[in-house]
């Protein structure tokens, strides 16, 4: 890394001092508007798919081909990251998405084959799993050491506030196209995603600090495995990786929302869309509350109450059929969730040595990208199994699996809290 490249002027402290850092800023809002633009591009792909086709199994697809390239290419990321120039490699795959996103618009006005769009997916896939493990690896060089808990704290919050205003933002734009011109509706968002792509691009550009990678090392095995061999290496950042995994895998109910909000709680779409911005909501308030406090003095028993806490909310969402209270609820789970992932992102980057970041966050995003994935599916087949397969009602079917989820989750903290104790004695987030 070449320090001599980092701003001029370090962040004097406070709650957003953070901000004055000119390279930063232009990543956060460059972040805030490419998120927006994906959130978009997702539900309109959803929306798309199942327009055409009418098939559960083919929104099952959309997942399954945007998560192969991540298991195929993780460890290519990863050390393309360590051996080159983290921003040209943002830039270059964001420009390949801008450009995915162009052709998915031509694919949609055009209605041409479904099997189009998949093969457009996989290539979106490809790209995001490079992005993603040189994104990681970049941030912590745009700001000083004791500001990246903070850093990490922004970047998080701008990435939930996407998370609420582009689905509703994606939906009103479908359903204003969608009248007069049925075939150009979902091909706006692309466009619009792909317009969000070339902004995050110019932004990045425009940041005046460079990773310079070292020696570059030859892409074999061994290389490819080094990240593997740090996380197994280091106890800490073992355990908070297989913390925040198992914990979403157990813990995630979003996929029973639907059940929920229908025959539990009978809230109807509205409803439903207020659930869904539940999370996001009590992260982005949870993100304001720690910006206006000092670093987290004791960070690993944070961590874990934190994710005790999720375990308790999902608990009480999964008994509650009282619609603010689930609300209040699943906003809960989203603010301790934030404050697991700014414990976690923080400890990963800064434990690891600049040269193996890029392929330790490689593994990091493999762990818990796939855990996202498989945990609503979990979810969704433990409601089936002890639902309708055993004779009962799928309400009862997703009690059950929302309550021994956050069981599940409470019982993976008390294990790595056993197994790891480094992780309850570890202290400042930002110390050395």
């Amino acid at each position: 890394m070449n320090n001599t490249d980092k701003p001029e002027h370090p962040a004097a402290p406070g709650a957003y001092s953070v901000l004055r850092n000119r390279d930063f800023v232009r990543y956060l809002l460059g972040r805030l508007v490419a998120v927006l633009g994906q959130q978009m591009f997702t539900l309109a792909i959803g929306w798309e798919i199942y327009d055409r086709t009418g098939s559960a199994l083919s929104l099952a697809a959309v997942g399954v081909t945007q998560m192969i390239p991540m298991f195929v290419f993780t460890l290519p990321a990863g050390h393309v990251a360590d051996n080159y120039n983290r921003k040209r490699v943002i830039v270059l795959m964001t420009t390949v998405l801008g450009a995915t996103s162009l052709i998915l618009a031509l694919i949609s006005a055009l209605q041409a084959p479904v099997l189009c769009i998949y093969f457009c997916l996989f290539v979106t896939g490809t790209a995001r799993t490079f992005m993603w493990a040189s994104s990681a690896a970049f941030l912590p060089g745009l700001v000083e050491r004791r500001d990246f808990a903070r850093a990490v704290n922004w970047n998080t919050g701008v990435f939930q506030l996407a998370c609420i205003a582009g689905p509703s933002a994606a939906g009103a734009l479908i359903a204003l196209i969608l009248p007069r011109h049925p075939h150009q509706a979902a091909a706006a968002v692309y466009a619009f995603n792909a317009l969000a792509a070339l902004v995050f691009c110019l932004l990045v550009t425009g940041i005046r600090w460079h990773h310079t990678p070292g020696t570059r090392e030859p892409m074999t095995v061994r290389t490819l495995l080094t990240g593997f061999q740090f996380v197994f290496a280091s106890k800490i950042i073992l355990g908070i990786i297989t913390l925040d995994m198992f914990a979403v895998f157990l813990g995630g109910a979003t996929s029973l929302l639907p059940i929920y909000a229908k025959d539990i709680l009978h809230a109807g779409p509205d409803g439903l869309g207020l659930l869904v911005a539940a999370m996001p909501l009590g992260a982005v308030v949870c993100m304001m509350i720690l910006n206006h406090r000092p670093p987290l003095q004791k960070a690993g028993r944070a961590l874990l109450w934190a994710v005790a806490a999720f375990g308790l909310a999902t608990i009480g969402f999964g008994l509650s059929t009282w619609f603010w209270l689930s609300f209040t609820l699943l906003c809960t789970c989203g603010a301790v969730d934030n404050i697991s992932v700014v414990v976690r992102h923080t400890l990963v980057q800064l434990l690891t040595p600049d040269d193996k970041r890029g392929r330790v966050s490689a593994v990091n995003n493999l762990f818990i990208g796939t855990s996202n994935e498989l945990g609503g599916s979990e979810s969704s087949l433990i409601a089936h199994l002890f639902g309708p397969a055993l004779g009962h009602t799928l309400v009862t079917g997703a009690v059950i699996s929302a309550v021994s989820g956050g069981i599940g989750t409470i019982a993976v903290v008390i294990g790595v809290a056993i197994l790891w104790p480094e992780i309850r004695k570890y202290g400042r987030l930002d110390a050395h």
